[in-house]
């Protein structure tokens, strides 16, 4: 047989091989690092057996394959912990997660946190002990008997919607028995650098008519320094949790009349609004029309557009005068009927037609989270109609303003282009027309992308913006996609230069995403500390001592005639104590004001950045700050 590699050289073998043998017949350096096999495009274990022609190529936990597998191992070893500590505890399942992995469990009295160390020691020791890690298979009658004698009633159910010819596989490292799919490592000793992160509550199989299980998470890494380096970028994370920062700052709040429903603050409000100007101005620039359509529409045009059928357990309906509405969960079909309102020529495309629309989605009450999974949002949508022609044009046009938003905020971001799903609708043509366009306007920009084949929408390919914020993590808010279907399902049209009836392609595209989404991100991302012209109180005067009171209202007189959001602490206290207050509520600008302040018509500056900046005029402060706002300096 002949395995080709990853770079193309070809191995020639006369019988069946492991992955693992080959490995090591390439090298013992990359055999000792190996984790996973990738047998023409399948993650396979390394004890996979080779017996025919094929691509392969061997991933080590440095990549994202492998780490996955490690991952996967640790949370066997996890479950294998929890059942010689707790052995009544019935097992869900166990997956590895992006940053991670978890196990969802069954047990009479609930995990606490005090039971993570105890499981973690314990893991330890397996970890320790060296296992090998055996992989098994049974027909699926005997399956269901193996784990109804183990009593593990949650595999039974896994087990029983698989068809009736399926072959079962299991995964063993000694006395613990796990029904899994893998891969997994050969063995626990590799499995060093973990840490059980948190519990949550978790309805088995995600319906929240079913019981309720316990889920731990965890993480683990190749090596410690990456796992204590990952653990400090959590601590992190929870000082800028913008649920607390948004609290403690004033900006938005939740309640229980309306769970997943936000209120902004009248600070929040001044944040928001700040951020639809810059939406504005930007869209104004680019050649976009803005537009409002109804928040309720009837039931006819979401059967048109396909969300009755495809989405309607997540939208919220009503019926008046005995006809079936919804509250909308997405803006393009309002979008369609704006474009269908009068007749449309080459002419007039691409028309760009943008939309800050508040949306409605049913979320359930376990995934709500703050400002970043909410029921109700503001999506700054555009819609695109255009020409095939002009695909190229406009997504490079959108991408370059995508680029600008990030940019702007600080944020580096990778791109990745999803092609073609299986359950897709159109002709090949159309797709192929499509993606080409996505494609070769990334290589016309030099942005780098990853493609995600497979992972377009049903009804065209797409470009997904994923931010990294200022801690690492990552975020998808922009996207970009063409859609051929609801053209064709509205019958939109356009009078070509041929005299002819064409019809358009579309494109919906966010840059901000949603916008309340977009702020919790800001939040965290800047720790509350926002830029100067983003603050919601960009300067905050103290008066020293209530002697200075009028000379500082003057200050905030002319602060405020020049357009610059500012507040006065009155309060007799200390200035060291105000100062403080105003660092807390991380406030950009402290202006104080004193007795040769007031004499001399200055401000002694105090910056949050900079620190003491000494005394200044103050005309000469608001020529300076009045800058900062209109340049939006970071």
């Amino acid at each position: 047989m002949i395995i080709t590699l990853k770079d193309g050289t070809k191995k020639e073998y006369g019988q069946p091989m492991s992955v693992i043998e080959i490995a090591k017949d390439l090298s013992e350096g990359l055999a000792r690092m190996a984790a996973v096999g990738e047998v023409d495009g399948e993650i396979v274990d390394l004890r996979h057996i080779v017996d025919k022609d094929c691509t392969l190529n061997i991933h080590t936990v440095s990549d994202p394959e492998g780490l996955a597998a490690y991952r996967h191992t640790t949370s066997h070893i996890m479950a294998q912990a929890i059942k010689r500590l707790y052995p009544d505890t019935k097992l869900a399942i166990g997956p590895s997660i992006a940053d991670g992995f978890y196990y969802d469990l069954d047990r009479e009295t609930p995990f606490s946190t005090e039971d993570l160390e105890k499981i973690e020691a314990e893991m330890k020791k397996i970890a320790k002990e060296d296992l090998p890690i055996e992989r098994f298979t049974k027909p699926r009658a005997e399956a269901i008997a193996f784990m109804e004698e183990r009593q593990e009633p949650y595999k039974v159910e896994l087990i029983e919607d698989l068809p009736e010819d399926a072959e079962i596989s299991f995964y063993q490292q000694g006395e613990f028995i796990d029904l899994c799919a893998g891969p997994h490592l050969m063995s626990t000793k590799p499995v060093k650098a973990f840490k059980l992160t948190s519990l949550a509550g978790a309805y088995w199989r995600g319906n929240e008519h079913n019981k309720m299980l316990t889920r731990i998470y965890g993480t683990a890494f190749p090596k410690k320094a990456e796992l204590d380096e990952y653990l400090a970028m959590l601590e992190e994370a929870k000082k800028r949790d913008h649920r607390k920062l948004g609290r403690e700052l004033g900006l938005f709040m939740m309640h229980d009349a309306g769970p997943g429903f936000p209120f902004f603050l009248p600070k929040g409000m001044i944040l928001k609004n700040t951020l639809l100007d810059y939406w504005h101005e930007l869209h104004t620039k680019n050649g976009y029309q803005e537009i409002a359509t109804p928040i309720m529409l009837n039931r006819s045009l979401w059967e048109t557009s396909g969300h009755w059928d495809h989405y309607k357990n997540n939208m919220y309906t009503t019926v008046i005068d005995e006809q079936d509405f919804a509250i909308k969960p997405m803006n393009c079909p309002g979008g369609i009927l704006v474009y269908q309102s009068e007749p449309r020529s080459y002419r007039d495309l691409p028309l760009r037609m943008g939309e800050l629309g508040l949306v409605h989605r049913h979320e359930k009450s376990g995934q709500l989270h703050g400002l970043m999974r909410v029921r109700c949002f503001t999506q700054d949508d555009a819609h695109i109609f255009m020409m095939p022609e002009q695909i190229k044009d406009e997504i490079k046009g959108v991408a370059r303003l995508i680029d600008e938003v990030y940019s702007l905020f600080g944020f580096k971001y990778h791109v990745e282009l999803s092609t073609r799903p299986e359950d897709s609708m159109g002709s090949d043509e159309d797709w192929e027309m499509a993606t080409d366009g996505l494609r070769s306007a990334l290589d016309d920009l030099g942005l780098d992308y990853v493609v995600n084949e497979g992972d377009g929408a049903f009804y065209g390919p797409k470009i997904d913006f994923h931010l990294e914020d200022s801690i690492g993590r990552t975020w998808q808010c922009g996207t970009i996609q063409l859609d051929f279907q609801l053209p064709l399902r509205f019958n939109l049209e356009y009078t070509g230069a041929d005299g002819e009836k064409h019809r358009p392609i579309m494109i919906h595209r966010v840059a901000f995403g949603s916008i309340e989404r977009f702020i919790g991100i800001l939040i965290e991302h800047f720790a509350g500390a926002f830029p100067t012209w983003l603050a919601p109180v960009q300067v905050k005067v103290l008066p020293i001592s209530d002697k200075y009171i009028e000379y500082s209202e003057k200050v905030l007189n002319a602060l405020k005639d020049a357009g610059i959001r500012a507040e006065i602490d009155t309060r007799s206290e200390k200035i060291g104590y105000k100062i403080r207050e105003a660092q807390t509520q991380k406030v950009p600008y402290m202006l104080i004001a004193g007795a040769k302040e007031e004499e001399e018509n200055l401000v002694a500056v105090r910056s949050r950045k900079d620190g003491d900046q000494g005394q200044k005029a103050l005309d000469a402060f608001i020529a300076e700050i009045k800058e900062e706002i209109r340049t939006r300096a970071k």
